[in-house]
């Protein structure tokens, strides 16, 4: 009977050793994998992050987003913290913790700026969008409070596209665990379409805001898988 539960008692540690284990090359060493990434030669806007997509949204001036839950939504204002007086494509990605977190440029451009907000209050969990992206239920950003509550840093590139100009933002959006958003280019630095340009460490989403220009097409959709540097979103 010892002998039994000697054993028993063995196999519990083993156990927990390797779930320590696993947890320590995830956190420490896979999580901050940072594979090359190939921009396609076909001319588009790639994608800034590795994830899901959970919103695609053409945006009138001064309309919502997305209506996150009764009595709460959010506006172009809300996610990237500036007024907005034009039309624009806003496409939201979740990344899982176990996606690469680097994030990459959708365009070559200058960097005009990179502003980083506090919390409204304070950072709110993203459960609710990691368990219905994971289980395919729309919207995904249904009761996501964070997409307009979580600390975030807004990075305006400067782009040229199809001969014209194309200010673009970058939003970098922290989970409740997040330990620092990091941006790799300062002001008035030139970065190049699928340059690894910033990370966020644990958890996170990541949104594009493009002015609209007359002829484009939106080549993703909720719910689709993306590549950071290499999925075209937008062209």
């Amino acid at each position: 009977m010892r002998r039994l539960a000697a054993r028993g008692l063995m196999a519990v540690a083993l156990l927990a050793a390797l779930c320590l284990a696993a947890f320590l090359f995830w956190r420490h060493y896979w999580f901050f994998r940072d594979p090359q990434r190939t921009p396609p030669a076909e001319i588009g806007l790639v994608s800034p992050a590795d994830g899901t997509v959970v919103y695609v949204k053409d945006v009138a001036p001064g309309a919502d987003v997305v209506s996150i839950k009764q009595g709460l939504s959010a506006t172009v204002k809300d996610i990237t913290r500036e007024d907005s007086s034009q039309r624009k494509i806003v496409i939201g990605i979740f990344m899982s913790p176990f996606d690469v977190h680097y994030n990459r440029a959708p365009l070559s451009g200058k960097v005009a700026f990179v502003r980083r907000h506090p919390a409204i209050g304070s950072n709110v969990s993203m459960t609710a969008m990691h368990w219905r992206s994971m289980l395919g239920i729309e919207p995904r950003y249904s009761g996501s409070t964070h997409i307009v509550q979580n600390e975030r840093a807004v990075t305006r590139i400067e782009a040229e596209y199809r001969g014209g100009e194309l200010p673009l933002y970058v939003v970098q959006i922290g989970a409740l665990t997040v330990n620092g958003i990091d941006s790799y280019f300062a002001p008035g630095t030139n970065v190049e379409r699928g340059a690894t340009f910033g990370m966020i460490r644990v958890g996170s989403q990541v949104d594009l805001v493009v002015p609209w220009r007359e002829g484009f097409e939106v080549r993703v959709k909720p719910g689709d898988r993306v590549t950071a540097g290499e999925s075209i979103l937008l062209r």
